[in-house]
């Protein structure tokens, strides 16, 4: 993740403690809430990281674990049907509120509970997801933040050709059971403007994705364009590195994971 991918997303973090209800902070001190944490990443250093941030910034606002507030983590690291898992979990323990990290959280936590007040953060498109009615008017029960622009597409395309101007075809990976997919649609219409050829490689694991790689990575004039995805980063790097020199140097990596980053 970049440095400023990185303080937008602690940004994000303390605003979904600052959107904290003003009625649960006037709560006495020794009334212990339930703070249900269901992160789309994995549980690393990064992730840990994150949480931190968040722990601080609620910290600041008179919130501190062990006197009025227990924090329940769960990490579903990209896994849609954990996410799914992990929600119904934290509803069962009877969290009083929770924070949902990533697309498929999210849509896990409304799937889940329309009652439990949910703030989400790194969502890609929450209207077309069915998360909130819009983004004026969320409505129901959950409300937060989407830092992701399509139009963004265009940039990395931009980024590509600036770094190798003989760029004739590039592949853009995703997983389509969590990437957003407004992602792929603004890369398809961005690329031909460069003239570049786009192609859609779908990838749902490690393995399919050090294929993608390593066949591209092996065609002349191509690049590969990682989409922002759960738990991205960590399955490309691992990927690059099974490859041989020569094949990763051929290759011309834009790493948008949020998480992904998130």
């Amino acid at each position: 993740m970049s440095e400023i991918r990185r303080r937008e997303f602690i940004r994000l973090l303390g605003a979904a403690a600052a959107a904290w209800p003003r009625a649960a902070r006037a709560q006495q001190p020794d009334r212990v809430r339930r703070i249900g944490v269901l992160m789309g990443i994995a549980d690393d250093l990064e992730g840990q990281a994150r949480i931190a941030v968040f722990r601080r910034a609620l910290q600041a606002l008179g919130w501190s674990e062990g006197r009025n507030v227990q924090f329940i983590y769960r990490w579903s690291g990209g896994d849609v049907a954990r996410a799914r898992q992990f929600a119904k979990e934290l509803l069962d323990l009877r969290s009083d509120v929770i924070l949902a990290n990533s697309s498929p959280v999210a849509a896990a936590v409304r799937e889940t509970t329309r009652t439990t007040p949910t703030v989400f953060v790194q969502v890609s498109d929450p209207v077309t997801a069915g998360v909130v009615q819009s983004l004026a008017r969320p409505g129901g029960n959950l409300t937060g933040f989407t830092n992701f622009e399509p139009s963004m597409a265009s940039k990395w395309l931009e980024l590509v050709k600036g770094i190798a101007p003989n760029i004739r075809r590039i592949a853009y990976l995703f997983n389509p059971n969590t990437a957003p997919l407004l992602y792929a649609r603004a890369v398809e219409t961005a690329a031909p403007l460069l003239s570049i050829k786009p192609f859609a490689a779908e990838v749902r694991n490690a393995d399919e994705m050090e294929g993608v790689i390593e066949q591209f990575a092996r065609e002349p004039d191509s690049a590969l364009l990682v989409l922002p995805d759960s738990s991205r980063r960590r399955t490309v790097d691992q990927s690059l590195r099974s490859l041989p020199g020569t094949a990763c140097r051929r290759s011309i990596r834009s790493d948008t994971s949020s998480q992904a980053a998130a």
